[in-house]
């Protein structure tokens, strides 16, 4: 067999929006919304640099619906930087291409192949002694097992199988396609060039069962290096492979330990060493965009609570210290009270009192209203809402656990608790 290479990419979402910063006034938008082009032009120049001999795209190349044409018209033009670099191009549909009614009408340089909905195909490479394997998604809905209708190896040809699919499950992801690992192997394929999932991760080497991860963090939950997989292949055998960071932003979850603090300087001190390390060991020369997570034990943890804007604000302006190209995404409390009295894992008894109190003293009621308001305020000011915001608590009326995760906060603010 041939000695090759090749870029095996996924789950591109040309266009797509980064979130999380549209209320930071210091980031650059242009930067933000062109990111994901940006990292695709990274993977275009890679690809013609290393001279690969062919790019598999495993689905979800693009984000749904196009405003316009020019999403299209952008990766033709791509296309045509491969073609003059006669690198061919495999693909398939994933479920956001599925969803998409204007990447059904865009016509596909020659260089660019794309495998139908209907059934699974197979695409040779004579030359190379390659087979491809896959199937497009029909529609943005998939739940059969797609992988189970694929074709037998072809012999004497190495062979690939490109796949979009969860397997047979993932936590942040929907069950699209789902199949097991075992299903895969019987295919006895040599390569399972998988997509959907966005982080990169090797389920088996004996074969490889590949996801490259997306190829730019789009949000908090698409955390460090993006890119694709380059795959050198040796006598019918993967000889290596490699992650290859292709991204141009890069995001990143900063857990700073606040246990022990006693001052808001000490705090401080804490955020400014560890986003520091943090930016140092993991930006790579990239723009990074940081959650500051507080964690641990402090006597400060109501007035930490009760001042999240605040805290937000200083954190910006130590990582502007740090790197012009270090921005805060939101700062996430999880600080506990140093007696586990107002702790973040249970109502404080002496606020349940003061509650059953007001319902009939009418002083007390409106006073508990009023702390409540401007604490509520405070907090709706610190930033994009997120699975243990207060704001989504509110919304849900679930006063147990807004006492909960407010409760040393309150207690700051009702006590007149200083720094």
């Amino acid at each position: 067999m041939a000695t090759f290479r090749f870029l095996h990419a996924a789950d591109i979402h040309l266009d797509s929006p980064l979130h999380g910063l549209a209320r930071y006034e210091g980031v650059p938008a242009d930067d933000v919304r062109r990111a994901t082009r940006a990292a695709f032009d990274n993977l275009i120049r890679f690809a013609c640099d290393q001279a690969v001999d062919f790019v598999v795209i495993a689905g979800d190349l693009f984000d749904g619906d196009w405003k316009d044409m020019g999403t299209g018209l952008y990766f033709a033009r791509a296309m045509g930087k491969l073609a003059a670099a006669d690198i061919p191009v495999y693909l398939l549909a994933g479920n956001h291409d599925a969803a998409s009614v204007l990447t059904r009408q865009l016509p596909w340089p020659p260089n660019v192949h794309q495998f139908g909905s209907r059934r699974a195909e197979t695409h040779l490479i004579e030359a190379l002694g390659v087979a491809i394997h896959g199937q497009s998604f029909a529609n943005a809905v998939v739940t059969e097992n797609l992988a189970a209708t694929y074709p037998e190896a072809v012999p004497h040809h190495f062979n690939i199988g490109l796949l979009h699919t969860a397997l047979v499950g993932h936590a942040n992801h929907y069950p699209y396609a789902p199949c097991s690992i075992d299903d895969l192997l019987a295919k006895r394929y040599d390569y399972w060039a998988l997509g959907h999932v966005h982080d990169h991760a090797v389920h088996s080497e004996q074969p490889h069962i590949v996801f490259p991860g997306n190829l730019q963090g789009r949000h908090i939950r698409e955390t460090g290096p993006k890119g694709a997989v380059l795959v050198d292949v040796e006598d019918g055998a993967v000889t290596a492979l490699n992650h290859v960071p292709l991204d141009v932003m890069r995001w990143s979850r900063v857990e700073v330990d606040c246990g022990g603090a006693t001052s808001l300087d000490e705090v401080n001190a804490a955020i400014r060493t560890t986003l520091g390390r943090h930016h140092a060991e993991l930006a790579d020369g990239r723009p990074m965009i940081a959650r500051v997570v507080l964690t641990g034990q402090t006597v400060l943890a109501g007035i930490l609570h009760d001042s999240q804007a605040s805290r937000r604000d200083e954190a910006r302006a130590l990582a502007a210290a740090i790197s012009p190209e270090l921005w805060i995404e939101k700062v996430q409390l999880e600080v506990t009270a140093l007696d586990n009295r107002t702790s973040l894992t249970g109502a404080p008894e002496d606020f349940l009192a003061l509650f059953a109190e007001a319902a009939t003293a009418p002083d007390l009621a409106q006073l508990l209203k009023e702390e409540f308001d401007a604490f509520l305020i405070a907090a709706a000011k610190a930033g994009e809402p997120g699975d243990r915001d207060l704001a989504r608590v509110v919304a849900q009326g679930d006063w147990p656990a807004l006492l909960a995760t407010a409760g040393a906060a309150l207690g700051a603010r009702l006590s007149g608790a200083t720094d």
